[in-house]
């Protein structure tokens, strides 16, 4: 099988690095097994398996299936080569001491925006679980068997024709409603146009997706975090990020985007990046009483 061998340039974390690809626990695209992770995703030529371990100093990836050499050409991408760590200049005391303590974190990159889209679409709006619940749900009916030795239940997320090929029944018994699932198709209409922003530089990138109704700042925001790896991917609209970083930092638990956006200007150019990094500190306000679970949002 094809195989290549990238040597980072200094602290690395694989794990670390590539968890914001996973969605859920049970997610058939993704796989930790034995301290390798295994991928599968939907390359421009095709259907791949991606396993990926890191030993030595080094991390090597294997991969099979109609997509291989794509994969591999950019597997440094998708490890973070391109990321730049040393362009981050911490201005609050808990989050250097995070950068500290997370020296190996690199932004990923996939190059591939319809599949960051359609999992953010599912995560409009409702609580993480159900949309992972609906992922999992649709890549095992309507995604193909991983190809190669891949664990067994891995799937390769369908195609924007097989999606758009998606029942409404279906849509429904995976727990999505008629405004997300119209999003998907409408995006799938003009998949094309949307992988090339995966090119762009990020005002680009998210003015080409959020030309699709349906996709608004979280959304955009949400996808090229993970298929540009891009470091200044700040996300707008999420109904809890503003209260868990103004209590990071200043110990304030009722801020809004407006507050967020004040307290992130010193990280102008990298504020996913110092985003990542104040969640990673673990410290988050405590709510006050349980209460039913919330929307992850509160705008597109």
């Amino acid at each position: 099988m094809p195989a290549r061998r990238w040597v980072p340039p200094g602290p690395y974390d694989l794990h670390l690095t590539l968890k914001v690809l996973r969605r859920g626990g049970r997610d058939p695209a993704f796989r930790r097994q034995d301290g390798a992770l295994w991928r599968a995703a939907r390359t421009p030529q095709g259907p791949v398996t991606l396993w990926i371990a890191a030993e030595a100093g080094a991390v090597t990836g294997e991969a099979w299936g109609p997509g291989a050499d794509w994969v591999l050409e950019t597997l440094p991408a998708l490890l973070g080569a391109e990321d730049d760590p040393a362009a981050f200049v911490p201005r609050h005391r808990i989050v250097a001491q995070s950068a500290r303590c997370h020296p190996g974190l690199r932004l990923a990159r996939t190059g591939l925006v319809m599949e960051a889209l359609v999992a953010s679409v599912l995560e409009q709006k409702v609580a993480t679980r159900e949309a992972f619940a609906a992922w999992r749900r649709l890549l095992l009916r309507y995604g193909e068997s991983a190809p190669g030795p891949a664990p067994d239940g891995m799937r390769v997320p369908p195609a924007p024709a097989t999606w758009a090929r998606v029942p409404s029944w279906e849509w429904h018994r995976a727990g999505v409603d008629d405004k997300r699932a119209s999003t998907i198709l409408r995006a799938c209409r003009y998949a094309p146009r949307l992988e090339e922003a995966a090119a762009m530089h990020l005002p680009d990138a998210m003015r080409r997706l959020q030309l699709i109704p349906g996709i608004g700042p979280w959304t955009a925001a949400e996808a090229l975090q993970r298929s540009n790896g891009a470091p200044d991917a700040l996300t707008l609209g999420d109904l809890h990020l503003p209260g868990h970083i103004g209590y990071a930092l200043t110990g304030r638990r009722d801020l809004d985007d407006t507050d967020m956006l004040h307290l992130l200007a010193p990280y102008t150019g990298q504020r996913h990046r110092a985003t990542r990094l104040i969640l990673l500190t673990g410290r988050i306000p405590a709510r006050r009483e349980p209460r039913a679970p919330l929307g992850r949002i509160t705008r597109l």
